[in-house]
Formats: structure tokens, C-alpha cells, sequence
């Protein structure tokens, strides 16, 4: 009877520690992603969207980029300020297909980071543009 006593207090603190585990794991993860956009050309034909994510070794950008119409491209461009560096980093992405299609990109740990989506060719941005909107800032 000791024996089963025993076994059963240990599966219970167990059973305790995983579940209060998994809810700080919970909590730290949903702590640790932004979700920015939609962001559409000034046509409408483009739009992207996403989020900053915490990943063990910096933060990630990840999103989606629809393109609504079969003829040219949609584009997002990324630029971000280093917190390591003190300067600017960019990317830019397209999806000449109607649909979505998918980027991320690692950007270490900056201070800022800004999105703009335009209309262009598999070549690059040709216009239709947004202005520059700051999708992440640090403390805020």
C-alpha cells in the first residue's frame, strides 16, 4: 500500500510540474511574437503580412505575400536598424504567381523593424508602393 502511495503522490507532482510548465511555456511563447499587417499596394493587388518571432539565436521575420493578380509581381521589402551594429539591413521578397507564398528571414536583434509592399516585375518594385510602416519597435 506504501508502495502505490508513493507512486502515485510521485505522478501527481508529476503531473503538477507539467502542467504548470506548459503554461509558462505557453505564456513565454505567445510573449515572443509580434503580428504586424496587413499591409496592401496602394492598388490593392498586393498585401503582406506576418510576424516578429524570438528564435534561439535572434529574431525571425516570417510572413505572407498575396499577389491577387496574374500579371506582374507582388513585392515586400523589409529594412531593419541593428541594435548590435547601429545600422540598416534589407531584404526584399516577391510572389509573381496569384496566390501566397511565404518568407523569413533572420535579422539578429534590431531596434526597428519597417515593411513596405509594392507592385512591380519578377525584375523588381515598379511602383503602386505604401510609404515605409514601422511593423516592430523595441520596448514598444
Amino acid at each position: 500500500m506504501r508502495t502505490g502511495f508513493r507512486v502515485l503522490l510521485g505522478l501527481t507532482a508529476a503531473a503538477a510540474l507539467t502542467l504548470g510548465g506548459s503554461t509558462a511555456a505557453s505564456a513565454d511563447a505567445a510573449a515572443s511574437s509580434w503580428k504586424w499587417g496587413p499591409i496592401h499596394s496602394t492598388d490593392g493587388h498586393a498585401t503582406a503580412k506576418g510576424k516578429i518571432v524570438v528564435t534561439q539565436g535572434a529574431f525571425q521575420i516570417r510572413g505572407d505575400l498575396y499577389d491577387t493578380r496574374g500579371k506582374g509581381c507582388s513585392w515586400v521589402q523589409l529594412r531593419w536598424l541593428s541594435g548590435s551594429t547601429g545600422r540598416w539591413g534589407s531584404t526584399a521578397y516577391y510572389n509573381c504567381t496569384p496566390g501566397t507564398g511565404t518568407f523569413r528571414k533572420n535579422i539578429g536583434y534590431p531596434l526597428t523593424v519597417k515593411a513596405k509592399v509594392c507592385r512591380g516585375t519578377s525584375g523588381g518594385p515598379t511602383g503602386r508602393c505604401t510609404s515605409w510602416r514601422t511593423v516592430y519597435r523595441q520596448g514598444g
